[in-house]
């Protein structure tokens, strides 16, 4: 089995879906944040391992667009919703992440989601906003299972990929954090572990991977 930081150059893979009240990261509210936490599992390959997902306050002066939130489902004024202001939300997802970095003596995580660019850009303005200054993730480098779905199953949209991967979906879950990351995230080890087969080939002849 190889460790996690050797497989990925010090990276520790987290997946994340965040639920957003638009598509403008500095000006559009975060209203979920999941993120899973991918680990080895026993054959060599990866699996995707310790969960957490947060509701989230939209910050002052958030733009929530109708639309948005009629393809989430997300009610914002819900009474009982259990939602975190922004940063206590973020440092609760980061918690765990930092935990498994410094068990998998990784450097950096590295999110991994679908159409990553969407969500590591809404992270990285949460993360300026709120002013965290240990944020896990780097900055701009990301795994996208749309792009891996699109070489290795035909697929770029994520439904599809499910279907053709041969993993369950629940319709009427989508476009929550936490089903979204699931999901995602079966995915993603599925398609690195399809690849293990490449990846000891460039080992064996590239001793300095």
């Amino acid at each position: 089995m190889i460790p996690l930081d050797k497989r990925f150059r010090g990276f520790l893979p987290v997946v994340v879906d965040v639920e957003t009240g638009g598509l403008e990261a500095e000006t559009d509210a975060i209203l979920e944040i999941a993120a899973i936490i991918v680990e080895p599992d026993t054959g060599g390959g990866i699996r995707p391992g310790e969960s957490v997902a947060v509701q989230v306050e939209p910050f002052e002066g958030a733009r929530i667009v109708d639309k948005s939130l009629e393809i989430t489902g997300i009610d914002v004024n819900q009474a009982l919703r259990p939602a975190l202001p922004e940063k206590e939300a973020l440092m609760r997802v980061f918690r765990p992440i930092r935990r498994a970095m410094s068990e998998h003596d990784c450097t950096r995580a590295v999110l991994v989601g679908h159409n990553a660019f969407f969500d590591l850009g809404f992270l990285n303005a949460a993360v300026r906003r709120t002013g965290i200054k240990r944020n896990p993730f780097h900055p701009f480098t990301s795994f996208d299972t749309a792009t891996l779905g699109g070489v290795l199953l035909g697929q770029t949209v994520l439904a599809r990929a499910l279907e053709v991967a041969d993993i369950e979906q629940d319709p009427g879950a989508a476009h929550s954090a936490a089903y979204d990351a699931r999901v995602t995230a079966e995915l993603f080890c599925q398609l690195v572990n399809a690849c293990e087969d490449v990846y000891q080939r460039a080992l064996g002849d590239s001793p300095g991977i």
